[in-house]
């Protein structure tokens, strides 16, 4: 079965739309009005559910092993909903949940941390694993944020913005290797 499902009625399906040289394991689900951009990865047992709103994610994009990326759908209680909105070159750890929120440009979102509805994370941001961001939160961008809820712990030092491109350039040849069938078995 394809990891890629429509949601909606017959009259009014809506699929997910892919960049170019995109990979979405067979083990993981993407549903809905969802848009990949060029060279994303979305790995095993990963979820992206975009079933009663937008996501949107940017170019080399890397949705790691088991993350689930979902929305707020609007109604009664949040009149507009929550999108989910994923800048480029970002790597999203293991376990992460994203939920309704926006991630900029260059950002690592590390192993089990937890962003929830209409928080905000700016460009060039280390989110530290188990760090979990609060419905509603800025976080400033060029900084280390770690805790439950998070602080902000430090600037970024200029190794540590380096490897932002690095880690999305190492995805993006990772999931080459299995469009072409290297490590498939």
């Amino acid at each position: 079965m394809s990891p890629l499902r429509s949601h909606g009625d017959s009259n009014n399906e809506i699929s997910p739309r892919l960049g170019n040289g995109v990979y979405i394991d067979p083990q993981s689900a993407v549903i809905g009005d969802v848009a990949l951009g060029d060279d994303c990865s979305v790995w095993p047992m990963a979820v992206v559910r975009g079933d009663m709103h937008r996501i949107r994610i940017g170019a080399r994009t890397s949705v790691q092993d088991g993350a689930v990326l979902h929305i707020t759908h609007a109604g009664p209680f949040n009149e507009d909903g929550w999108p989910l909105e994923i800048g480029e070159d970002v790597t999203i750890g293991h376990k992460a949940c994203l939920h309704g929120c926006t991630i900029g440009d260059r950002v690592l979102v590390g192993i089990g941390a937890i962003v929830l509805d209409g928080a905000v994370v700016g460009d060039e941001v280390v989110l530290a694993a188990g760090a979990l961001v609060p419905p509603g939160k800025k976080l400033e961008s060029g900084y280390l944020y770690v805790g439950a809820p998070c602080k902000q712990a430090r600037p970024l030092s200029d190794k540590e913005r380096e490897f932002f491109r690095y880690s999305a350039a190492n995805y993006v040849k990772l999931k080459d290797q299995y469009l072409t069938g290297y490590n498939q078995s």
